[in-house]
């Protein structure tokens, strides 16, 4: 699937680009207003993600613009202008969608993914060592075949699985496999790293600890 970014800030380009490239998307970025229309056509993308605080032209002229030309793509809209008036006229100029900054990269995916489907674009499903996470169900596969995984060790994999190759922090490991459930400590978190890493031993994934940082997929 394809992304169009329009955001100017170069910090939140290169974050948002190198998140969604490892999820297995394409992305193409534009930092201005007066060049996004132009780049919205010629990428032909499957979602847009539209900052609204842009340099020159404002991210909701580029919308109805967008609109009045006839551009139909699905249009999230990310931005620091949080009251309900701000979501409201975003909405009615044309937004699918509308999520204030600072936000969750995780959410933010279910948010593009969710649009996707609206629109009957398949969400990309990349697969690592052959591990496969179903988009529609949340299901894991190996090699095709459905791994047979409790819900939390299903949780700690699909946790992993955003970011294979990359260290993904305990913390956020532990609010995965345990959301909500403030009964939980925080080492009970090592036990289900412990079960998976057995579930893993015939896949090629490695589940490495990296003492301080979180724990990884190698492969």
């Amino acid at each position: 699937m394809k992304l169009l970014l329009i955001e100017d800030n170069p910090t939140m380009q290169t974050t948002l680009q190198r998140s969604f490239q490892r999820r297995g998307f394409q992305v193409v970025v534009c930092g201005e207003g007066s060049r996004a229309l132009d780049r919205w056509a010629a990428s032909v993308p499957d979602v847009v993600l539209l900052d609204l605080s842009l340099p020159d032209v404002d991210g909701l002229e580029v919308l109805a613009q967008a609109r009045q030309r006839g551009f139909t793509t699905p249009v999230l809209i990310l931005t620091a202008r949080s009251t309900v008036g701000d979501r409201v006229l975003g909405l009615n100029t044309g937004a699918d969608d509308y999520l204030p900054k600072p936000f969750d990269l995780d959410e933010l995916e279910a948010r593009v993914q969710a649009l996707a489907r609206r629109a009957g674009k398949a969400a990309p499903t990349p697969e690592f060592c052959g591990l496969r996470v179903d988009a529609a169900s949340g299901a894991i596969y190996h090699l095709g075949e459905p791994m047979d995984l409790s819900p939390r060790e299903a949780a700690l994999l699909r946790g992993l699985l955003a970011q294979p190759g990359q260290a993904v922090a305990k913390e956020r490991l532990f609010e995965l496999v345990f959301p909500g459930d403030a009964s939980a400590q925080a080492e009970a978190i090592e036990v289900v790293v412990y079960r998976l890493r057995k579930r893993l031993a015939a896949t090629g994934a490695q589940l490495v600890t990296l003492r301080g940082l979180g724990y990884l997929l190698k492969g």
